[in-house]
């Protein structure tokens, strides 16, 4: 039979609500008393109702990550460890992670809103944030906890975190120009989402502040994975003018386009460079390993996290939007133009 408050009580001599009291760690409750408490607790064997602490508390304990209908994969290292991050930290405040997938022709925003109605979740993660995003509209709208991972256009008066993708770019064209390349193309992700809008514009202000001009045939948009970096880099490298450098969004796409290179009988970082974005565990272990600019993934799923949980709380944010610093890693996959 479950040990229950009432048999605590009996056992230790005190009332069931101080009993509750000292379980739940009100600090109206004598550090000697609750120290007497846990430990009858303990001897007991007592497990306590979560459900119905939950209620108490009007808290699911659950955060919630609903993935875009264009989605990160799990395959994804970037994402997996920034997932890692999230997940740890979930686990060590004794919280779940809800991770829910949508069919692409269900509204986003209907599933957004079930979810508040239904108050599934404590608070939201948002990733792949939009220039024009509707879910952090609609959740500022409802006043529903949430931390983004990335920026929109406009108004970012809301608790977010996000790498300065613009000077991590300037920093990977200034590198590229140091090397005496001129000639530089571009491969984007979709530029609806507010990183790639970034790190595009970072790469053409930084052109334009070194005198270079930006030739728009050398700019393509495409996905997010290595076989768009394939088919995007064949079609830069077979132009009538090719570039010497060429610049992507992200190291997945930096891989891809790498993979033509070498079919192509090209030395790259001699013949050709290729830089990437984020450092993921293959940008050290491709071949060449990748020039690219650092993102500490996990550390910024950790960081989230802990916002989202003084967000939860109702605590007051020292920094409401912080904004990291990439770094630039340079490789074996730059080198010195040869025209």
């Amino acid at each position: 039979m479950a040990v229950t408050i009432k048999d605590i009580a009996k056992k230790v001599g005190k009332s069931v609500t101080t009993v509750s009291r000292a379980l739940s760690g009100y600090n109206d409750v004598s550090s000697e008393t609750r120290k007497q408490v846990l430990q009858a607790a303990e001897e007991l064997g007592y497990e306590p109702n979560i459900t119905a602490r939950q209620l108490q508390k009007r808290r699911t304990d659950t955060i919630g990550l609903i993935l875009p209908p264009v989605t990160p994969r799990i395959s994804d290292p970037f994402f997996c460890e920034f997932l890692s991050g999230i997940a740890e930290q979930s686990s060590q405040n004794g919280l779940d992670l809800l991770v829910s997938t949508h069919p692409s022709s269900e509204d986003e925003i209907e599933v957004y809103l079930k979810f508040i109605r239904s108050r599934k979740v404590d608070g939201f993660i948002i990733i792949r944030t939009q220039r024009k995003d509707r879910r952090i509209d609609l959740l500022r709208e409802h006043d529903y906890p949430f931390v983004a991972f990335g920026r929109v256009d406009g108004d970012n008066n809301f608790p977010l975190i996000d790498e300065d993708s613009e000077y991590g770019m300037e920093q990977v064209v200034n590198h590229l120009i140091e090397l005496g390349h001129t000639h530089l193309a571009f491969i984007a992700e979709p530029t609806h989402l507010t990183k790639s809008f970034l790190r595009l514009r970072g790469f053409c202000k930084t052109l334009e502040m070194r005198g270079l001009p930006i030739d728009n045939e050398l700019i393509i948009e495409g996905g997010f994975r290595q076989q768009s970096g394939r088919l995007m880099g064949e079609r830069l490298l077979n132009a009538d003018n090719p570039p010497t450098a060429i610049v992507a969004c992200n190291d997945l796409l930096a891989l891809g386009a790498m993979s033509v290179a070498r079919k192509q009988g090209l030395e790259i970082g001699q013949d050709i460079s290729i830089t990437g974005f984020d450092d993921i565990v293959l940008a050290e272990n491709a071949h060449p390993p990748l020039t690219t600019i650092h993102q500490p993934a996990q550390k910024i799923g950790t960081l989230i996290h802990q916002m989202l949980v003084r967000v939860i709380n109702g605590e007051n944010l020292e920094e409401k939007q912080i904004i990291l610093q990439p770094e630039l890693v340079v490789r074996q996959s730059t080198g010195p133009a040869r025209r």
